[in-house]
């Protein structure tokens, strides 16, 4: 067991071999609670132990992709070319579109309403009662009113309860005598519990009640995962969004986090060259990873997009069966059309903590990953019969109708045609 004592750093140098034996222990400690990850979006099916060489050097993404910096020590060539191959990926211009990798989906969400902020400097965010958490941070961080907005039945943003709050704030609007403050929406496809996806043209359409509407859409799992869908969820740049971010550990698998963040070029504040630095700088970050700019990239190139459609598609049918699997073993699961995440009754906390299932309330969640299989669905089912009290058995419960027609509606084969 590592303890406090054996990571001390203390004032004199420790012995090579003594560290070496530490962090071979923590590297066999993650590898080792992969096996039983099945309730959070990272995908630990990928080995980049290979690429150990690349730790020799300091790659430092100071500032724009498309600036140079007056280092050199960088890999901005490997970021561009994974922002281009995102931005095709989003429907967007690449002649319009900035982007760079982040160090995840909270920055991406940040930088997202940030440029909504410059856009619209009075207008509050409205996001889901679905959203990440890191929504509330990122408004309280820029000084930006948030609204919640009800879900519907499915999960997504409810379209016709935003049109009221967005009329209610003209309303209010007119009664000052100011102008529209407008709306920054923050839109979510592949919602953090159950992975729902918002309808981005419906919900621009609502807010636009409230005047002129900015868009970004928190893509951090469903934007690797919508465009393979059939049929194909609107979420992307194509379908109305003003920017989008998404994830790089969760779905590609990467041993770093990271994430890629896209915006229309037109509504990002303009900045001066800084001398010292020798770049543009429109990132929020300035100094970034160069790293995982370059193992997003190896991975990207290993997969091709159609090996990326091929992955989202297994997954997806993994989930399917997850679905039944856990229907019958009376835990009354439900799973979004195209999602990867399975939601079902809560078990106890040693089988929570055993499988590494995330849970809120009464509800706990399988994440049908890359690394996780059939065979590990199984055994967490086993677990449930196993677990004491055990999850109630089908012939009382049977599985809830919202449960039910999900998983009966269309074989998984049918809805996962490729795109």
């Amino acid at each position: 067991m590592l303890s406090h004592s054996d990571l001390s750093i203390g004032h004199k140098p420790r012995p090579a071999e003594e560290t070496g034996l530490l962090l071979r222990e923590a590297s066999r400690r993650l590898v080792e609670a992969r096996e039983r990850f099945l309730g959070f979006p990272g995908n630990m099916a990928f080995d980049d132990s290979d690429s150990g060489h690349l730790l020799a050097a300091l790659a430092n993404n100071v500032g724009d992709p498309d600036s140079e910096d007056a280092s050199g020590v960088h890999t901005k060539l490997f970021e561009r070319e994974v922002t281009a191959w995102f931005t095709a990926l989003a429907q967007g211009d690449p002649e319009t579109t900035f982007g760079y990798v982040t160090s995840g989906g909270s920055e991406g969400i940040t930088f997202g309403l940030y440029v909504g902020r410059r856009r619209l400097p009075h207008a509050p965010v409205y996001a889901s009662s679905a959203a990440h958490y890191s929504v509330r941070k990122a408004a309280d961080l820029l000084r930006m009113p948030l609204v919640t907005v009800e879900c519907g039945p499915d999960g997504a943003m409810d379209a016709e309860a935003l049109a009221k709050l967005c009329h209610a704030q003209r309303h209010e609007d007119e009664a000052a005598g100011r102008p529209p403050r407008g709306a920054v929406l923050l839109a979510t496809a592949g919602a953090t519990m159950g992975g729902a996806f918002d309808d981005v043209p419906a919900l621009r359409e609502a807010a636009g009640a409230a005047g002129p509407c900015y868009v970004h859409t928190d893509a951090a799992l469903g934007g690797i995962v919508a465009p393979f869908s059939t049929p194909r969820p609107a979420w992307g740049l194509g379908d109305g969004a003003d920017s989008v971010s998404v994830s790089g550990h969760k779905f590609l698998g990467v041993p770093v986090p990271c994430g890629i963040v896209l915006a229309r070029r037109e509504l990002l504040p303009s900045f001066p060259v800084g001398e010292y630095v020798g770049a543009r700088d429109h990132t929020l970050a300035c100094s970034r990873s160069g790293l995982a700019a370059v193992l997003l990239w190896k991975r990207l190139r290993q997969l091709g997009t159609c090996g990326l459609r091929t992955l989202v598609h297994r997954c997806q049918d993994t989930a399917e069966y997850a679905v039944g699997a856990l229907a019958a073993v009376g835990a009354r699961p439900w799973r979004h059309r195209h999602a990867l995440a399975v939601t079902f009754d809560r078990p106890p906390e040693e089988v929570c903590r055993r499988w590494r299932l995330s849970a809120e309330g009464r509800r706990a969640q399988l994440i049908a990953m890359p690394h996780v299989t059939r065979r590990a669905v199984d055994e967490l089912c086993a677990a449930l019969r196993q677990s004491d009290p055990p999850v109630p058995s089908p012939s009382r419960w049977g599985v809830a109708v919202r449960d039910e027609d999900a998983y009966r509606a269309e074989p998984a084969a049918a809805q996962h045609r490729p795109a």
